[in-house]
């Protein structure tokens, strides 16, 4: 089921400057990426990543880095980065890098540093990481050493996070990404450390590849003085793993299972550069805008072919169905946004600027049209990633952390949107400023839990365009719910929009046009809205029914990176791939609980 519900919605139109909306704003909005690897990655180092986390870190301040052989600088530093390695490898790498480590010389290290072909290193990355970390039973390779060198790398990563961190200005968080793939299905998990304190070694999935059993290490972490959270991989290549029916050992779900997941994982990765999965087109054919960035070509890849149940839509349907059955919501996640960009380069999402994210896998002009990464995605099929966004006090490791477990957070496709959503019945502002001090006074902030009323809820929203990029086309509300009879469903909404535009008969919203010239790769701001303010009733409310809503603002038509590509060096643009998309954000959830 997907209606469009219009008529109970007020769509206000707020064109106006950034200062005017911000006065009032209790919490700011802060940017920042939460998942790339570095040359501690063995992934990473095989395709050519040299840059330590020291100096990923030092690019998403601002600083200019090499990387294949050209300089790379982000245009605008980011608020807030996490180094998040794979730590399956954490001490190979280090043996493999620094010459006084144990097990430097060993003859399998010295033929990794010495790979040149693309050919010799896709056999190592198939050799070592696709034929192990992939199979039942993950395990250390004959080179590694031991857990002393996993250690030394760990700490090389800790001491470049208390290196940068910077209060006030820069926040680096300690992080690793736990990556374990049973079956070629995609669970990993990066792990956030609210602060320094940290266990002297990371939990990998060769010391477990059940997610259960992560949990059992956060626990133990946080008994002996860690705060930490998990945040799940991208989940579109997950083959229905990442939303299950059972636990990892085949067992049905308990409320047990759901409380632990609902504790240790607030948040969910939206998109990054191997595509998106809030949905698919192949499965929300009435959803409009489900023809973004779906990365259809890692469906040639360890079969992992596309489920409805691998998208994050789905998964909060499912969450909200077994919530009715289990009294805990397992699901209920909100969104963050990430890169596993494997060049050290955190962030580097800008769409006439994209050079690949996996050294000389994507590296090359030729061979994001004609090849791709291995065992992964078709180079043309990449997305440029995913932005992070919180609303939080002030930049700071403690503050940031806190508004990522509280949910208070979105996530954009590269582009510095705000978006902001408050929920509650009777919520009456009509102006941006007001929305924020009525909806933390009365109201629930994105992420949130509303409160129990027979009363329907009222949604203000707020989106901002990004002060460098496309103006707005609309914001729209995606609402999701199980009824009585335990069946799923799920409305988009246009809630507010730019320009004179009215709905069809049919309650469609008509385009906001497109002012790319694909001969040039530009666009004009002539069409579209620097802000966006809108209020929506639910009209269709249930108490009884457990539902989430949550925003999703997109912008005007811009060239895609593909185009920019074509265009800057007299190519012409790729069949069968968009050469325009429409730059997006997704704001979390909130949530309403099914009235006893």
């Amino acid at each position: 089921m997907n209606n469009r519900h219009l008529l109970v919605s007020t769509a206000l139109l707020v064109c106006t400057s950034s200062a005017w909306a911000e006065d009032a704003i209790t919490r700011n909005a802060y940017f920042g990426e939460t998942h790339m690897h570095t040359a501690l990655s063995l992934d990473a180092f095989i395709g050519g990543a040299r840059l330590m986390p020291s100096d990923s870190l030092r690019f998403a301040k601002g600083a200019s880095v090499i990387v294949d052989g050209r300089h790379k600088q982000l245009k605008r530093p980011l608020d807030f980065a996490a180094v998040s390695d794979h730590v399956e490898y954490l001490g190979e790498m280090y043996s493999t890098i620094y010459p006084d480590a144990p097990g430097h010389l060993q003859d399998d290290l010295k033929q990794l540093r010495s790979l040149e072909t693309l050919e010799d290193k896709q056999k190592w990355f198939y050799k070592y990481v696709v034929s192990n970390n992939r199979g039942d039973d993950p395990s250390h390779p004959p080179f590694y050493m031991g857990p002393e060198t996993t250690k030394s790398g760990w700490q090389i990563i800790k001491d470049a996070a208390e290196e940068h961190n910077d209060p006030g200005t820069f926040t680096a968080f300690v992080a690793f990404e736990w990556s374990a793939a049973p079956g070629g299905g995609n669970m990993h998990r990066n792990v956030i450390f609210r602060d320094s304190v940290a266990p002297e070694l990371p939990y990998s999935s060769y010391d477990s590849n059940k997610v259960e059993d992560l949990w059992d290490w956060l626990q133990m972490s946080a008994d002996e003085g860690s705060t930490l959270l998990a945040i799940p991989h991208n989940s579109n290549a997950s083959k229905q793993l990442m939303f299950p029916d059972t636990d990892s050992f085949g067992n049905d779900l308990t409320t047990d299972w759901a409380e632990r997941r609902q504790m240790w994982e607030p948040l969910i990765e939206m998109m990054q550069i191997k595509g998106n999965s809030e949905v698919h087109e192949a499965f929300w054919q009435a959803d409009e805008f489900a023809d973004f960035e779906n990365a259809n070509s890692i469906q040639k890849n360890s079969n992992r072919y596309f489920h409805k149940r691998d998208f994050v839509r789905e998964g909060l349907k499912i969450g909200l169905a077994e919530e009715r059955k289990l009294g805990v919501n397992p699901y209920q996640y909100g969104f963050i946004g990430g890169t596993d960009n494997h060049n050290g380069l955190p962030s580097d999402v800008a769409e006439d600027d994209f050079t690949g994210g996996h050294g000389p896998e994507d590296g090359t002009v030729e061979r994001r049209r004609t090849g791709g990464v291995g065992g992964w995605i078709d180079g043309a099929d990449l997305s440029i990633g995913s932005l992070a966004g919180v609303w939080a006090e002030e930049n700071t490791r403690a503050s940031i952390w806190d508004s990522m477990k509280r949910r208070e957070t979105f996530a954009t496709s590269g582009t510095r949107i705000k978006v902001r959503m408050f929920g509650g019945v009777g919520l009456s502002a009509t102006d941006p400023a007001t929305m924020v001090s009525e909806g933390y006074d009365t109201g629930t902030p994105m992420g949130g839990i509303l409160a129990a009323s027979d009363m329907a809820p009222t949604f203000t929203v707020y989106a901002e365009k990004d002060p460098d990029g496309a103006n707005l086309d609309r914001v729209q509300i995606i609402k999701g719910w199980v009824d009585s009879s335990g069946d799923i469903h799920e409305t988009v909404v246009d809630v507010a929009w730019a320009g004179d535009r009215a709905p069809d008969e049919g309650g469609k919203l008509p385009s906001v046009g497109n002012t790319v010239d694909l001969k040039t790769a530009l666009y004009t701001n002539d069409i579209g809205a620097t802000t966006l303010f809108g209020r929506w009733t639910d009209p269709d409310f249930d108490p009884g029914n457990g539902a989430f809503y949550y925003v999703r603002a997109l912008e005007i038509p811009t060239p895609r990176w593909t185009t920019y590509d074509a265009v800057r060096n007299e190519l012409p643009l790729l069949a069968d791939i968009p050469a325009i998309i429409q730059e997006r954000a997704w704001g979390s959830p909130i949530w309403s609980s099914p009235k006893p």
